[in-house]
This record gives structure tokens, sequence and C-alpha cells, in this order.
């Protein structure tokens, strides 16, 4: 039986995209062991894995993750607090298929979006 899953993104510099998730989302790293190359963090119930590209083109990266949440306002508002860039095209809203969602890029380009059913 399927239990879990913890997507694997690129990442370019392992100490950028830590201190990202760490200090602007409020994530925590996630185990005791810093590997090399290899970035854990978790929020919650979430869990989201890095691996080391360091010839990654942003421009050219289409990383993606789908985060389902119970506060969404909550969620946005403390990004907000924290001057956390909000995807341009990403603002929260109401969507079409019934999800209220926004969306924000990582520093590699890794699109993650937060959606809460409505």
């Amino acid at each position: 039986m399927l239990t879990d899953i913890n997507p694997k993104l690129p990442m370019r510099d392992k100490k950028v995209t830590r201190d990202y998730y760490l200090q602007q989302l409020g994530f925590e790293e996630y185990g005791s062991a810093d590997y090399e190359g290899y970035l854990m963090v978790q929020k919650d119930q979430v869990q989201l894995h890095f691996f080391e590209f360091k010839t990654l083109d942003p421009k050219e990266n289409y990383g993606q993750v789908y985060i389902r949440t119970n506060a969404i306002d909550t969620l946005y508002q403390s990004l907000l607090d924290r001057n956390v860039a909000i995807h341009p095209n990403g603002s929260l809203q109401i969507q079409p298929w019934g999800q209220k969602e926004f969306s924000l890029l990582d520093p590699d380009n890794n699109l993650l979006t937060f959606g809460e059913a409505v």
C-alpha cells in the first residue's frame, strides 16, 4: 500500500535552498545527517527532498509540487508577513476547479502551489 510521497526537486546551491525553505517558508531540516548534495525539509506532514544540480538553468526548470493545506488564508498571510514573493500570476484566488490557491517560485524556479478545497 502507498502511504506517503516525498517529491524530489532540483537545487543549484544547498545553502540557498536551505535558507529559503527554513528562513522564509518556515520548514525545518529533516533528519540529523547532512548529506552531500542532498537536502530534506519538512513542515507539518509535508516533506520535500532536493538533489544537487549545479548546472541547472532556472529558466528551463519545470519542477512543480502541489501542496494541500487546511488553512490557506493563514498560510498565505504568514508568507506575506515574512515578505515572501508570491508568483506574479499566483496570488490567492479561488480557481474554477474548486480550490483556493496561490503559488510561489523557489530560488531554482521550482513552482510551489498551495491549495485548499472550498
